[in-house]
Order: C-alpha cells, then sequence, then structure tokens
C-alpha cells in the first residue's frame, strides 16, 4: 500500500476526481492544487495532479513541483481532451485518463515507483537489500538470508517475508496481506495467507519460525530481534507488545 497525496482544486472526494482509486487499497491525502500547498504536504510515495480543467495552471503547478527538488513520481489527471496538449516539459512523470481502470491505475502507479526504486538502486548498490535482524531480502536477486542460510523460497513466500521484514513490528490484517503480496484482484481466500506463513516458519527453521509473529484475531508481523527492541528501548521508543497465538 502506498501513500498517494492528490492536488486538487475540485470540491469533491478523491473518487470523484478519479473514480478508480477507491478500488485500490493505497491511502490517499489531499490538498488544494496551490503551490502553498506543498509546504505543509505530508510524506508522499506519490503526487497525483488534477488537470480535468485549466491546464495552464496545471502545467505551471506541476513545473513548480519540479523546482522543489523532490524526486517522487507526478501523475497527471487528465481528460481525453486534455491528452492533445499535454508536453514532456511539463515536469510530469505519466498522464493518466480521469476514466481509467484500476488495473490500469494500478500499473502506471507501480511503474512509476518502479522506475524510482531503480534510479535509487543504481546511485546506492545496497538500496534493494533489507536487513532485519539476521534476515536478508535481496530485491534485486530474489534471494533471502537468514543468519547467512540461503532460504528456498517460493514466490509467494519470498515476497510475503520482503514485505513483512519491510515493516518490521507493524501488525497487517490477512486481507491486508492478499492485497499486498497478491494483488487486489486476487480472488482467493485469506486461508491462503495462513499456509504461506506456515510453509515459511517452517523454513526459517525452529530456531527462527518466531520472526512471524501472529496477532490473534488480527494477523501477522515480522517481530523485531531482541537486540533491535533493546536498541529502540534505550532510544526512548516503546518496542512492539508481543501477542502471538
Amino acid at each position: 500500500m502506498s501513500t498517494i497525496l492528490l492536488l486538487t482544486k475540485a470540491l469533491q472526494p478523491s473518487a470523484e476526481v478519479l473514480p478508480a482509486l477507491a478500488l485500490l487499497g493505497h491511502s490517499v491525502k489531499i490538498l488544494p492544487a496551490e503551490g502553498s500547498a506543498l509546504l505543509e504536504a505530508p510524506d508522499s510515495d506519490l503526487l497525483l495532479v488534477d488537470g480535468r480543467q485549466d491546464l495552464a495552471q496545471v502545467r505551471d503547478l506541476c513545473r513548480l513541483i519540479r523546482t522543489t527538488g523532490t524526486e517522487i513520481p507526478v501523475l497527471l489527471i487528465v481528460t481525453e481532451g486534455g491528452l492533445a496538449v499535454v508536453n514532456h516539459d511539463w515536469g510530469m512523470d505519466d498522464v493518466v485518463l480521469h476514466t481509467c481502470g484500476p488495473a490500469e491505475l494500478e500499473a502506471r502507479i507501480k511503474l512509476a515507483l518502479g522506475r524510482l526504486a531503480a534510479e535509487r538502486d543504481a546511485s546506492d548498490p545496497e538500496a534493494h537489500v533489507i536487513r532485519t535482524g539476521e534476515v536478508v531480502v535481496d530485491e534485486a536477486s530474489y534471494t533471502a538470508k537468514v543468519g547467512g542460510r540461503t532460504l528456498d523460497l517460493t514466490f509467494k513466500e519470498f515476497e510475503l517475508l520482503k514485505y513483512l521484514a519491510q515493516h518490521p513490528g507493524r501488525v497487517f490484517s490477512r486481507q491486508q496481506l492478499l492485497q499486498e503480496v497478491w494483488g487486489y484482484d486476487y480472488f482467493g481466500g485469506t486461508r491462503t495467507v495462513d499456509v504461506h506463513v506456515r510453509r515459511l516458519r517452517a523454513k526459517l527453521g525452529a530456531e527462527n519460525e518466531t520472526l512471524i509473529g501472529t496477532v490473534r484475531n488480527v494477523g501477522y508481523r515480522f517481530v523485531l530481534p531482541s537486540s533491535e527492541k533493546d536498541g529502540a528501548a534505550r532510544a526512548g521508543v516503546p518496542a512492539p507488545r508481543s501477542v502471538d497465538a
């Protein structure tokens, strides 16, 4: 799930500006489509700019966004008529029709975020490596290790471990994991998550299976190693409470 900032002057909910957005599980925050709004803009993974009207003002806004030095992707929402006007020098990364379907919108969001991740990887060789305790997940080579031992994981097991390890301590419901790991259009039941967690724990081994914690009546989380919990406590940050079933 990504955090998306929608810049619009419309007095409408995001579902009216871009209906497909309401069918996806992203966290959406809305601000006025004005340069001053950027000063108080919360952190986000991607910007959506409502360009259905007043394209000249929207063009200037997109260019202004680029002058702020932000590197997050900017997607411009346009009507079919707007497609004939937009130009590459406006500063946006992509355009999307306001009538597009959820599958197309999700694909464009993923591609935009993927391009940014690739650029970051090119400048930082370690950017694609996730290290949480003794677990090391390498997104580039699709390999995962625990305590130096390479794990023989299926694609979905790898994706599940990677997603949990990216958010240590955070609890995810089974439905959230289905959406993030299997995709919003997956029609299988939440039992799929339980099966993959069980297999993943078995491959982690008896000494590491508790890294995937069960939060009763909620879902699963990646359990912070003791050393990291201690470090968080020394910094005054409370470590997540274990509520394993």
